[in-house]
């Protein structure tokens, strides 16, 4: 979560309605091209000293706002929402270790013909390579989510970055026989702007998310109507959804879910179709 600060709180920050006044008139008197150019700077320096991927919801049922905006998140092939013209949902699945749950989603996803992207760590192809075969026959994407899960961000050397992801896909084409296709979700959402560079360098497309609960405790599960009442109200246009492949509530919950967010006129899409 973040705060947004406007031109009318620096106003009230001011020292009176002289200090106001005087920013009002700068502000009019900046050239357009000049406010682009300050406000591209702030991006970039927003970019570059943010390590946790954050949202800020304003409004139930429109796309929340991004730490780091989506247009200065697509020059390094990164995205956390799509069109948000289109009702399509981009369903995503973080996959670090298999407890019983997935086949279950598997089964919902496949009675709503809804494509998702499961992002697996090395383990997870390791301990159950019978899941991620049937996440490939079923056509869903299998992506890269690392291979031993570390805070990238910390991490500063290239190869020490790339080989995290080249090791997953080593994993990956081993037992499926395919490459691995090119998506890449950090770990935890840590990341730093050099982590999106390299991956881009690498072929990737980074994948954060725009909307997601608290669904990874698998002691402290939330109720089904906790779950509701957390994915339904946010749902939005182009929403990228990020939920854990080992919440019980999840595969509990998935065939509802689905079908409730088909009734508001949603359809699902494939992450192929974010760059296009």
């Amino acid at each position: 979560m973040f705060i947004t600060i406007t031109r009318d709180t620096l106003c009230r920050i001011g020292a009176g309605a002289g200090v106001c006044a005087l920013l009002a008139a700068l502000f009019f008197l900046l050239p357009q091209d000049g406010q682009g150019a300050a406000q591209t700077a702030a991006e970039a320096q927003s970019a570059a000293s943010i390590s946790d991927w954050g949202l800020s919801f304003q409004t139930n049922g429109q796309p929340p706002v991004g730490n780091v905006p989506a247009d200065t998140l697509r020059q390094w092939d990164a995205y956390y929402v799509g069109d948000t013209s289109e009702k399509t949902i981009y369903l995503t699945f973080d996959a670090g270790y298999e407890n019983g749950c997935t086949a279950d989603i598997l089964d919902a996803l496949q009675k709503h013909n809804a494509p998702a992207c499961f992002f697996v760590v090395g383990n997870y192809i390791d301990t159950a390579p019978e899941l991620v075969q049937r996440m490939v026959a079923e056509g869903h994407i299998v992506g890269n989510h690392t291979l031993h899960h570390p805070d990238m961000s910390s991490i500063t050397d290239k190869d020490v970055f790339a080989a995290e992801l080249t090791g997953l896909e080593e994993k990956f084409t081993a037992l499926t026989g395919q490459p691995m296709q090119k998506f890449y979700r950090p770990p935890q959402g840590k990341f730093s702007e050099e982590n999106l560079k390299q991956a881009q360098e690498l072929g990737y497309m980074t994948v954060f998310w725009s909307l997601a609960y608290v669904d990874w405790y698998t002691d402290n599960q939330p109720t089904d109507e906790q779950a509701f009442s957390k994915l339904l109200p946010r749902i939005h246009n182009g929403a990228i959804v990020l939920l854990h492949s080992t919440s019980e509530t999840n595969a509990r919950i998935l065939d509802e879910l689905l079908t409730k967010w088909e009734e508001e006129g949603y359809t699902f899409g494939s992450l192929t179709e974010l760059a296009g």
